[in-house]
């Protein structure tokens, strides 16, 4: 076989290659094999019909035909490997020439991983915003843990912001209640936004009895989206009360003994979250200045592959699961089909452009993922997908997704070397240290998850080239 390469442009290139056609010979005999299971000519028995007997009768085209789908990808494959080329997606495969007996020639053309020269990026400097913890930011998480231990108790006047309600909802759609349409018994916090737009101005000033009707948009069941008569009908007002701010508090809430101890606990807290804020705000810039750095062809049809994954996870997945349309979504976000195309299409890039380069960087400082690396992201994804680790790793395995998610830490490790590198600087002047050993770990983990999840074309290309 021999096969040579032609650069079409940064992205794609395209491979003539010819095989002599000795090289055909075991797949034409798996030709005939197949052929031979699969017909039946009278006086011959099944599977010992003779190659003369199967040209006569089905054609000695059918052969050829059967062996040459067999043998392309093969031969394509060897192609591949000789020219040392990453291949993305499926090849657009032509069969030039096919003479019987003399040759087998064909062109394929792919998309491939563009060329990238990584930079020196030890001069990137990035700033962060400053960490600071208020008496009022304590004062807030100190309220939001007193608003969790809330009692309620009912009492006898009209409802009012805050006020837990028991409620009865009945909606018609065109006059007609709803199978689905009719809930009893719903405990309800007004101001609280968790049921129909509406329902707070029609309960607020009701006494227990009173009853009122609107109209609002159903947000799911069998009518979703649709425009419906609700009424509804509240059976009992209660007011929350909010426990003492004191020691007795700090012991029902936190393994304290007193208030102050609690505050200082989520003074700690607050500032363990904004460190880690802080880190994430030091990558996504570090990245961002790196992305600047280098020049990245992006292929095309991978590029359009990335938007309409991205799209399909968004319509499908996100949005089904809370009941919207994207029509919907766009009108809750402000923003015309247009501008979400162009927003789309730039985060497309951008991911596509994130995994090129962390993966060239992966190769560029002979990175690795060690077993218990792999373990702690598998662990960590595990817990943000809601399923137990065992059920997670069952089915990366059965979907052959491993490598995917080797790839993942070790997109991640990429980053925290070139974050190491850089020099990072809050607003305040001040020089941020991002080398706490346990951080970082977590840090690379979330920063190949998301490179990972950014460029999912891409790896799923790789995927399909390579099988």
């Amino acid at each position: 076989m021999k096969s040579a390469v032609e650069t079409l442009n940064p992205t794609r290139v395209r491979l003539t290659v010819e095989v002599p056609f000795e090289e055909l010979k075991d797949s034409l005999d798996a030709a005939y094999k197949k052929i031979n299971q699969q017909v039946t000519v009278k006086g011959f028995r099944k599977g010992k019909i003779p190659a003369r007997v199967i040209d006569q009768r089905f054609g000695r085209g059918a052969v050829l035909e059967e062996a040459v789908n067999e043998a392309l990808p093969r031969f394509y494959t060897d192609a591949v490997n000789e020219a040392e080329l990453n291949p993305l997606g499926q090849p657009e495969v032509d069969i030039t020439e096919l003479k019987d007996g003399e040759t087998l020639n064909f062109t394929a053309e792919v998309d491939i991983r563009p060329a990238i020269e990584i930079p020196d990026y030890s001069g990137i400097e990035v700033e962060v915003d400053a960490i600071e913890v208020t008496d009022e930011d304590v004062d807030k998480a100190v309220e939001q843990l007193r608003e969790r231990f809330a009692s309620t108790a009912p009492v006898e006047r009209a409802a009012a912001d805050g006020d837990v309600v028991t409620i009865d909802l009945e909606a018609k759609v065109d006059g007609e209640v709803l199978e689905d349409g009719i809930a009893s018994g719903v405990s309800y916090t007004i101001g609280s936004g968790e049921l129909l737009d509406g329902v707070d101005e029609a309960v607020t000033g009701l006494e227990a009895g009173g009853e009122a009707t609107f109209a609002s948009e159903l947000k799911g069941g069998s009518a979703a989206g649709r425009e419906a008569e609700v009424t509804v009908k509240v059976t009992e007002v209660a007011a929350r009360e909010l426990p003492e701010l004191d020691d007795d508090f700090a012991q029902l809430a936190s393994e304290f003994d007193t208030l102050e101890e609690l505050r200082a606990d989520s003074r700690k807290r607050l500032q363990d979250m904004k460190q880690f804020d802080q880190a994430t705000q030091a990558q996504e810039r570090v990245l961002e200045k790196l992305l600047e750095l280098v020049e990245v062809p992006v292929p095309d049809k991978l590029l359009e592959d990335e938007i309409n994954t991205r799209k399909h996870n968004l319509e499908h997945h996100q949005l089904g699961q809370m009941g919207l349309t994207l029509d919907k979504y766009l009108e809750i976000q402000g923003k015309t089909a247009e501008e979400f195309d162009a927003e789309t299409r730039e985060a497309a890039v951008k991911g596509i452009k994130t995994q090129f380069v962390l993966d060239e960087l992966v190769n560029k400082e002979q990175l690795n993922v060690n077993q218990e690396e792999l373990t702690e992201h598998l662990m960590r994804r595990a817990a943000s997908s809601g399923m137990s680790p065992d059920q997670f790793a069952q089915a990366v395995v059965q979907q052959n997704q491993v490598p995917l998610l080797v790839g993942e830490v070790a997109r991640g490790k990429a980053l925290a070397v070139v974050v190491e590198a850089a020099t990072v600087k809050d607003s305040n002047g001040e020089t941020v240290d991002l080398d706490d050993e346990e951080d970082e770990t977590a840090e690379a983990d979330e920063t190949g998850e998301a490179a990972a999840t950014a460029g999912t074309a891409t790896a799923e290309g790789e995927e399909k080239a390579e099988g």
